[in-house]
């Protein structure tokens, strides 16, 4: 992710967004994280909003448009079930409350590129799979690019449209699955047959790769597009 965002320069090689080369930090990325890492003195608003506050172009009219992205932020908040939570601040928010804000401050500037590292690993399997849910919703609102980092089979398979398995550090792909389970996808579809068999499959591969290698731990990157 930080070589994707141009955070970290490659030892070789090279990376393309958008047909160009990383050559430093992306302005049009955002990125979530497995902790919700809210600012404990903003609020749920003030905390969406920060990236408007601090990435141009929004940073220059930030002031003067003030009231126009604080009701996109709204806006946002209820999306994701936090309607009437902006006031709150994150110790009043439980888990999957902190983590839904978090989301929606990745995506209030809009970002072409969305990177997401374990975002739901601490959370439990109800709020779990309702976060699912809003992060399909947002991405079908604004259709920006995902990369999903996730051990979660089952959330790979759900939200993405490819999934790679990756080896032990250093990390190497080593299964590509493209996911043809048509979209929109409900929670209903992690029940049927199809969606039970591709991931059997993807536990299979991983399960070889640690049969192979004791001391391996598989990992999945999910890329929903």
């Amino acid at each position: 992710m930080k070589l994707t965002t141009g955070l970290k320069r490659p030892s070789k090689g090279t990376i393309h967004i958008g047909g160009e080369p990383v050559t430093g930090p992306l302005k049009i990325s955002g990125m979530a994280f497995q902790a919700p890492s809210l600012l404990p003195w903003r609020t749920t608003l003030d905390n969406v909003l920060l990236p408007l506050e601090i990435v141009e172009p929004y940073r220059s009219t930030f002031k003067s448009r003030r009231k126009d992205y604080e009701e996109k932020a709204r806006a946002l908040l209820k999306g994701v079930g936090l309607e009437g939570y902006e006031n709150k601040f994150p110790w009043q928010l439980s888990g999957g409350m902190q983590q839904r804000a978090s989301l929606c401050r990745a995506i209030i500037h809009e970002p072409k590129m969305l990177l997401l590292d374990e975002p739901f690993g601490a959370l439990d399997a109800f709020t779990r799979e309702e976060l699912w849910c809003a992060l399909r919703d947002l991405h079908a609102e604004q259709k920006f690019n995902v990369i999903l980092v996730t051990h979660d089979l089952r959330e790979s398979v759900f939200l993405a449209d490819t999934v790679y398995v990756m080896s032990k550090s250093p990390g190497r792909f080593v299964v590509k699955r493209h996911i043809d389970i048509p979209r929109p996808r409900d929670l209903e579809v992690t029940y049927t047959p199809g969606f039970t068999d591709i991931v059997h499959e993807l536990r299979g591969h991983i399960g070889a790769i640690r049969n192979a290698n004791p001391d391996a731990q598989g990992q999945n990157l999910a890329l929903p597009q």
